[in-house]
């Protein structure tokens, strides 16, 4: 389509009770058999945790993020959308759309668990009913919580950032060439089933238009590769469950704090970037 293509805790020795108490019943319990595969703690995946570096991290997604709403603006055929559906398809994928350009990019980041207390740490912690813990100034890379009130930031779990790292690899492996990504993008942003939209035939038809720009073109270049369509449409189907809370806690939140998406996203379409 022409009009997309332009554009851990083992360092520390606990002396509680409740560590006492595990300990006595690991030693007391039977040695496991040679090659009993062990079993990991599912709530492993479930450690919240921050960047390593958000500054240089942060950086990177907020550049990505500026190229990828110019790609947005300069397909000719988004820009003949009125402003409120423009909105719309932006709203929606723009998480999705942010992930695509960090694996063309091929940006690389890392995580540390978080020192947010756990759950069972708050349990043991709290002496008395009612009784407030101290406030603690965030540590390095963690996000401020909102001072207005709410529940706070949600840090990402280590399994939603492991999702991600796993989508950045398949895409890698692939080796997507630029038309592939733009026809991705084309796809993900021309979505239909939206909610609200007024203009959703002229929007479907765009997205198969770039669905069937993508084929031609995969059938074109990898022409021994009769697999390649339905992979890249697997990468469609990875990206769809990218969750933009997730995306704005991790990359955005220890930045520009409490700033809300949809107004930053509005102000960055309706500039000139």
């Amino acid at each position: 389509m022409a009009c997309v293509e332009r554009c851990c805790a083992d360092s520390r020795r606990h002396s509680s009770i409740l560590y006492n108490i595990l300990r006595s019943e690991e030693q007391a319990a039977p040695p496991a058999r040679r090659g009993q595969a062990s079993r990991g703690c599912p709530c492993g995946s479930r450690r919240r945790v921050a960047l390593r570096s958000p500054q240089v991290a942060c950086k990177a997604a907020s550049a990505v993020l500026v190229k990828t709403l110019r790609f947005v603006q300069n397909v000719p055929c988004f820009q003949e959308l009125p402003l409120e559906e423009q909105l719309l398809l932006v709203r929606s994928c723009w998480a999705p759309l942010l992930v695509l350009g960090l694996a063309q990019d091929r940006v690389h980041f890392e995580t540390v668990e978080s020192a947010e207390p756990s759950m069972l740490q708050r349990i043991l912690t709290t002496g008395r009913q009612g009784e407030q813990p101290p406030p603690q100034g965030p540590a390095p890379g963690r996000p401020h919580h909102d001072p207005s009130g709410g529940d706070g930031p949600h840090l990402p779990s280590a399994g939603e950032i492991q999702a991600i790292k796993g989508f950045l690899a398949k895409c890698w492996s692939l080796d997507i060439s630029t038309k592939e990504y733009a026809y991705l993008k084309g796809t993900l942003l021309f979505n239909p089933d939206l909610p609200g939209l007024q203009c959703t035939q002229y929007i479907e038809g765009l997205q198969q238009e770039a669905q069937q720009a993508l084929n031609e073109h995969v059938r074109l270049i990898h022409r021994g590769d009769e697999a390649r369509f339905a992979k890249l449409n697997v990468v469609l189907s990875l990206l769809r469950s990218i969750n933009a809370n997730v995306i704005a806690e991790l990359f955005f939140r220890p930045i520009i704090g409490t700033v809300n998406m949809d107004d930053m996203l509005l102000e960055m379409l309706c500039a000139k970037l």
